[in-house]
Formats: structure tokens, C-alpha cells, sequence
């Protein structure tokens, strides 16, 4: 027989064991009831004393297995009931305790099994081969032949093999397997996609940036089955409470049959107090809880962690990646007089194509997102830590640091004052050696930040601390933002260390990070959670808990999850185990035969073992409930935000051209930005304020909810007014005055930021709620 063969017989037996132990017991159960009513009672009694016989043998095994792995668990009642039953000639109780056993077991491993399925689907959904296309040949390979590079065909119901970049106009893709999210999503020619999604619409191509082993699935593979194979945490619970229960039964028994001199007393305590499928409740819970997890896109590597979470009151963060996107995105684009901002991101992008920098990777993108076309450039020439010279178009364009020196021109000068202040990097452009323009990049914080601390806190979390690599400066920035209790800036890797190991003396802490340098403070914390979407193979491989998705509000769906199933286990454990007890009074007294107490037990162990399920569920009580159509409008509002903040900028840079006394251009940049607010932005807060607010009313428990946003899109309007009246004024006196640019530079600036504050608001407040309708809510 082959090795295949082998496994695969052993599986089937492992699977077997629990419904052939259950039948046998059963039916050596329901034999003996029918010879006991045919008067034949020698029959009966041979039928029930081989049931107990049949339970006995195996549960010998499991109390030896477990003391072989040092620990003496409930099991031990089993035996000694069973043993006992035979000893005083209580055949039928015995039998019926060897049907509980059985079904208790059987229960417990159906129930283990369902709790497993979504971590098992996982592996199950793993490709084996990709399409690859050379030329007009399309080749059907074995995956691990994908190289960085390849262009791959992905068909319409097809799972994305590797990580790459989509060259195909349109692909629809599904990304439930990783997100949690049954919501398709597009991504456009440019962006990246991860593996393991599935193509929800027609077949696309996409160019490889990573081997399958190297991918964002293969990385969840590997934790789903480290948190398959390590479950020797998840009894934690069971194990303490069977550290008081068995000596307490025994003493219970002993004594029963001391004061009575019956020993069919101290058995009828031992079949009550026999909760096998009872404490095996615990585990049950928490492995419904691994499941639950791993649907939403959060891979835990054991019950242990699981465990912690849910009892931790500290949580130390890192801030770029984890607070912030990790992926700088074009702040703004200034540029020197006379130049086109398109045009210069355009040729900025062009020389970086072959970069690998982040930097370069993010300009490039910023341009493919904006639809520009990009020439490819020649002659490149890259210096680390300086930029790239490239020749596009005939031109010599270079983009990266520079130092404009004390002479640089007053709009350069203002650009270094606002990426101070802003904690932003400045690409500078030159052209022919010309300074053309500078975009300012900035690492933005996530939408979801604030509202997932304000959950974090809710659930138990009484101290939130950030460990970071960044200035000072932009560091209490980004703390005071979002009100946490703690900064550190300008932390090496053994400094973060350091602040965990602090931390944790005092507190059950948990470290989140994504880069190669968290590594190190994520296998100090109680609880590592790495965000694995697109963070670091080491930081991941340190960690106890992977957020597959990029999303840090799934860290306050798993602490939900983690103490709503560990709550669930305690209750099960206890409620049963407070039932037992007052059984085993009954029965120490002598109310309560082994016969009658074998049936209570059953139906005791039944219920609990259910109850544990329900961590498998989710609980509706506090889930915001949203229509598709509320659901979609909140996504087209989110998405109209991300077009018009490209936009924005038009105000700020019409405000420098005022400031400066450029009063000519400046009356031209008006025009575009009075264009931009009345054709674009009006009508977009005026939908806001005719559709989806009142359709966010029901969800949210009331209008006045919203009133607040409704008030700021009235002082929206009355600033959008003004500057159309300071456009008509110039347009009647042929030219902008210089009487008008104090109140123009107030209107502009303030605007400007009114806008920016806008978005932020409504992106926390409610956009949100499209991506978190689905989130489990953390109540038992």
C-alpha cells in the first residue's frame, strides 16, 4: 500500500472512530432494552455489561494518552464509572454511560469539525496551476514555474495564482477568501492583486511580482496550517476547571459510600459527575472561534492566542503601516510658474518606472491612477538615496532629494515650510535641469484609525501606546490625533523591544507592526499581530495573529470575536459544571440512580456542547444595518472623495499665487477652482445631503446624527458663494484687485481646510460602515 494510500486510510479511521464507538454503544444499549422487555433479563444484562465493555477500552486509551502527556483529566471519572458500574452489577447505567461517552465524543468532533471548516477551506482553495502567456501562446504550468515578470491569464471563476499588477483594462475580482467581505471589487490596469482572489468577471491578464511562494496566499496557507496542527492551548480552560473537578468528585463519591455503605451511591456520583463531552466544550468554543476569525480574514495561530486576546488591556503599535496605509500617496503637486501639475507628474512618473524605491513605486502609481500615459525612459541612471536621472522624451528629467540651497525660489521655500510642518518627503522634478516641480508624499492614516481605537477601548483596552521609527514631531502629531496614551519616536527595533517587554510586565500587551523590524517586538508581546496583507514574511512568522487583509479595523472584530468566545467557553464550562455538581448531590444523598443520573448527564452535556457553538455565529445585536442601496451609496461617496481630493489642491495653490502678488494667473486658477467647487463638488454634498443622509437616519438611531455634517456643508456653500462673487467682481474689473486678497486668501485657506476636515469626518463616520457591515459584534 502505498503512503498516499496509508494517510488517507488513517484519516478515514481517525473520522471513524467516534460514529463506530457511538453505534456500537447504541445498539449493545437498545439490544439490552428489548431482551429486558422480552423478560429475557440474562440476555439484557450481556448486551448491556458488552456496551459498557466497548466504551471502556477506548476511554482506558484516552486516560493513558493523557497522562503520558502529563495531564490527568475528567476522563478518569469515565473509567472509574464504568468500572464501577460493572463492580454493582448497574449494567443499564453503565451502558447508558458508555452511549454518553460515545456521544458526547461524537458531538464534540462534528462540532469540531464545522468549527474548522473555514480554516480548512483555506488550504483547499490553494491553485496548482496558472496560465502563462508567451507571445499569443497561452500555456497551462505548473505554478511554482511562475517567475517575477510573467504575464498569466486568469479566467472567469479562476483563483489568482500569484501576486501581481492587472495589465488588462478591468478585472472583477472577489476577495472574500482573504477580506471576509462578500462585496467584488474592480481593480483597473496598474493595480496590484493579491493571490488566492477569484475573478468575478471576465478573464483579465496580470504581470507577476512575487512566486507562488512568495505570495500573499501561500503566507496564509502556511499560518492556517500552523494554527490547524498547534491546538494544544485551546484546553487551557477545561484543564482548570478539571484541576479542582476530579478531586472533588472523588472526595464526593468516597464520602457517599463511607456514610451510606453503599457503593452504588459513590458510582451514581461518578456518572453524574462524568462530564467528558462537557469540558470538551471549552475547546469547541474556542476553535469555533479560530473559525469564526479566519472568515473575516484574521488567521490565529492557536487558542492560546486567542486566549490572550481576549483578556488583553494593552495594545503597543507601530505607526507606519499600521496607523498609517505604509503607502506614501501625492500630498499635492507644486510647481514652478508656467508649469502644468500633469505634466510634471506625468514625466516624474515616466523616469521612475524602473525603480524599485517606494517612493518611485508610489509616483507611478499616482499617475496610472490618474489615467496618464507614461513614456519609457532611457539612460537611467539611479542613485540610492539621492533619486533617478532618466532621459524621457528627449528631455533629462530627475526626481528624488535636492537641496534648492537659500536661493531657491519663493514657491520652493513654501514647499520645504509645508512638508515640515506636514511631516510629508519632497520629490523634487527638474527638466533639462530646470526645477519644474515638487510632489509632497505623504504616509496618510488609515480611514478606519480612530473608530477601530474608539472599538479597541470599548472592548477592554484601557491603554493604547505607539512605538515608532519617525520624527518626533510627526509622531506626537499622529498620537494626539487619535488620542493615545503614549508616544514613542524615533525607536530602533531594540527600543521597541524594550517598550513591549515595559509594557507587558504590567499588562497582558499586544504588539502590532507589518515591517521586518517589528519582528523582533512581535515575538516579545503577549500577542503578535502582524498586518500580513503586504507586511513583511518576518514580521508575519513572529507573529501569533495575521491580519490577511489590510484592514486594522479587523484587529477590533478579533478581539470581539476572542472575548465573546472565550466568555462563551467559561459558560459552558461553568453552567455545566454547576449542573454536575448539584446532580452529585442528589446522588450522594441517594436521590439520583445511576440509571436516571446517566440520562441527566447526557442531556446536560448535550446542551452545553451546543451553547459552545454559538462562538460560530454572529451576533446581530450590534451590527449597523445598511440596505444594498445605502451600502452603495456610501461606496459611491467614498469613491467621488478620492477623485475630488486630487482637486483640492487648486484652492490652496490659488491662494499661493494671491499670496505671492501673481494676481494675473491667479484670477485664471480662480476660474478653475470655481469651476471644480459649482460643477463637482456642490452637487456632490448636496446628494450627500438629499440621499444619504437621511438613508443613514434608520441605521444610525436618528437624523441628528448627521445634523452636524449638514451644518458644514451650509458654511460649504456660503464660502463657494463668496468666491464666485470675488470671480464675478474680477471678471467685471478685468482682473483680480489687490483690496480682494485678504478676504480671497481667508476663503481659499479656509475652505481648504473645511474641505479636508469634511472628508476625514464622514470617511470615519460612515464610509466605514460599508466595509464594517458584516463585523461580528463582540456580546454574548
Amino acid at each position: 500500500m502505498s503512503s498516499t494510500s496509508k494517510s488517507t486510510w488513517r484519516e478515514w479511521l481517525g473520522r471513524a472512530v467516534e460514529p463506530i464507538l457511538l453505534a456500537a454503544t447504541l445498539a449493545a444499549l437498545l439490544a439490552g432494552c428489548v431482551a429486558w422487555l422480552l423478560d429475557a433479563d440474562g440476555v439484557a444484562d450481556a448486551c448491556w455489561i458488552a456496551g459498557t465493555v466497548v466504551a471502556l477500552v477506548p476511554a482506558t486509551w484516552w486516560v493513558i494518552d493523557s497522562v503520558r502527556r502529563g495531564r490527568v483529566g475528567v476522563d478518569l471519572i469515565a473509567v472509574l464509572s464504568l468500572v464501577g458500574t460493572l463492580f454493582v452489577g448497574e449494567y443499564v447505567a453503565g451502558a447508558l454511560i458508555g452511549v454518553m461517552l460515545a456521544s458526547g465524543r461524537a458531538l464534540d468532533a462534528a462540532a469540531e469539525r464545522r468549527a474548522t471548516k473555514d480554516l480548512r477551506s483555506l488550504l483547499d482553495h490553494v491553485p496548482r496551476t496558472a496560465r502563462r502567456r508567451i507571445g499569443d501562446e497561452v500555456q497551462v504550468v505548473p505554478l511554482d514555474d511562475v517567475v517575477v515578470g510573467d504575464v498569466l491569464v486568469v479566467g472567469p471563476g479562476e483563483v489568482v495564482a500569484v501576486d501581481g499588477w492587472v495589465t488588462s483594462p478591468l478585472a472583477v475580482l472577489d476577495e472574500s477568501v482573504l477580506t471576509g467581505e462578500a462585496m467584488q471589487v474592480q481593480r483597473r490596469s496598474g493595480q496590484p492583486v493579491r493571490s488566492g482572489v477569484v475573478n468575478a468577471g471576465s478573464a483579465f491578464e496580470l504581470s507577476a511580482r512575487a512566486s507562488a511562494a512568495e505570495s500573499t496566499y501561500a503566507g496564509i496557507v502556511r499560518l492556517a496550517r500552523d494554527a490547524a496542527a498547534e491546538s494544544a492551548p485551546v484546553v487551557r480552560i477545561a484543564d482548570r476547571i478539571a484541576g479542582w473537578f476530579l478531586p472533588l468528585a472523588l472526595t464526593v463519591a468516597g464520602l457517599a459510600w463511607l456514610a451510606s455503605g453503599s457503593a452504588t451511591r459513590a458510582v451514581a456520583v461518578l456518572v453524574v459527575a462524568t462530564p467528558c463531552p462537557l469540558l470538551l466544550a471549552a475547546p469547541v468554543a474556542i476553535v469555533s472561534g479560530l473559525s469564526r476569525a479566519s472568515r473575516i480574514g484574521v488567521v490565529i495561530r492557536s487558542g492560546g492566542a486567542l486566549e490572550n486576546l481576549g483578556h488583553a488591556t494593552t495594545l503597543v503599535m507601530d505607526k507606519t503601516g499600521t496607523l498609517t496605509t505604509g503607502r506614501p500617496t501625492s500630498g499635492d503637486i507644486v510647481t514652478a510658474p508656467g508649469r502644468d501639475a500633469t505634466e510634471v507628474l506625468r514625466l516624474a512618473a515616466s523616469a521612475d518606472q524602473l525603480s524599485p524605491h517606494v517612493l518611485a513605486e508610489s509616483i507611478v502609481q499616482e499617475a496610472k491612477m490618474r489615467g496618464l500615459t507614461l513614456s519609457m525612459p532611457t539612460d537611467v541612471d539611479e542613485e540610492a538615496g539621492v533619486g533617478v536621472a532618466s532621459t524621457v522624451e528627449g528631455h533629462r528629467v530627475t526626481v528624488g532629494s535636492l537641496d534648492v540651497g537659500p536661493d531657491a525660489p519663493a514657491w520652493a521655500r513654501a514647499v520645504l515650510n509645508r512638508a515640515d510642518l506636514d511631516g510629508a518627503v519632497v520629490a523634487w522634478v527638474t527638466v533639462d535641469t530646470d526645477l519644474a516641480g515638487a510632489l509632497l508624499l505623504v504616509d496618510p492614516l488609515r480611514r478606519d484609525a480612530s473608530r477601530t481605537l474608539r472599538r479597541l477601548r470599548s472592548a477592554g483596552l484601557d491603554r493604547l501606546v505607539m512605538l515608532t521609527g519617525d520624527r518626533r514631531e510627526t509622531a506626537e502629531a499622529v498620537g494626539a490625533l487619535l488620542g493615545l496614551d503614549d508616544v514613542h519616536a524615533e525607536q530602533t527595533p531594540a527600543d521597541k523591544v524594550g517598550g513591549v517587554l515595559a509594557e507587558r510586565e504590567s499588562a497582558v500587551t499586544i504588539m502590532v507592526g507589518d515591517g521586518v523590524n517589528d519582528a523582533p517586538a512581535l515575538a516579545a508581546a503577549t500577542v503578535g499581530v502582524a498586518m500580513g496583507a503586504r507586511g513583511s514574511t518576518a514580521s508575519s512568522e513572529a507573529a501569533d495573529i495575521v491580519l490577511t487583509t489590510d484592514r486594522l479595523d479587523r484587529l477590533a472584530d478579533a478581539m470581539e470575536i476572542a472575548r465573546r468566545s472565550r466568555r462563551i467557553a467559561v459558560q459552558s464550562a461553568s453552567v455545566g459544571m454547576g449542573l454536575s455538581l448539584v446532580a452529585m448531590g442528589f446522588a450522594a444523598f441517594g436521590l439520583l440512580p445511576p440509571a436516571a443520573g446517566a440520562l441527566l448527564q447526557e442531556g446536560i452535556d448535550v446542551a452545553v456542547i451546543l451553547n459552545a457553538l454559538r462562538a460560530l455565529r454572529v451576533d446581530s445585536s450590534r451590527t449597523v444595518k445598511l440596505t444594498d442601496d445605502t451600502a452603495g451609496m456610501l461606496r459611491r461617496f467614498s469613491a467621488e472623495h478620492d477623485e475630488m481630493r486630487e482637486d483640492l489642491s487648486i484652492l490652496r495653490q490659488t491662494a499661493q499665487l494671491i499670496a505671492t502678488g501673481n494676481l494675473d494667473q491667479a484670477h485664471e486658477s480662480l476660474r478653475r477652482a470655481e469651476a471644480f467647487l459649482f460643477d463637482t463638488l456642490l452637487p456632490h454634498e448636496q446628494a450627500e445631503d438629499s440621499k444619504l443622509y437621511p438613508a443613514l437616519a434608520g441605521p444610525l438611531g436618528s437624523g441628528e446624527v448627521t445634523a452636524t455634517m449638514s451644518r458644514m456643508h451650509a458654511e460649504i456653500d456660503r464660502l463657494c458663494r463668496r468666491l464666485r462673487t470675488h470671480l464675478e467682481q474680477a471678471d467685471a474689473a478685468g482682473g483680480l484687485s489687490v483690496d480682494q486678497s485678504d478676504d480671497l486668501l481667508a476663503c481659499l485657506y479656509g475652505l481648504h481646510a473645511l474641505l479636508r476636515l469634511h472628508f476625514v469626518q464622514e470617511e470615519e463616520n460612515y464610509f466605514t460602515l460599508a466595509s464594517a457591515e458584516d463585523r461580528p459584534a463582540g456580546s454574548a
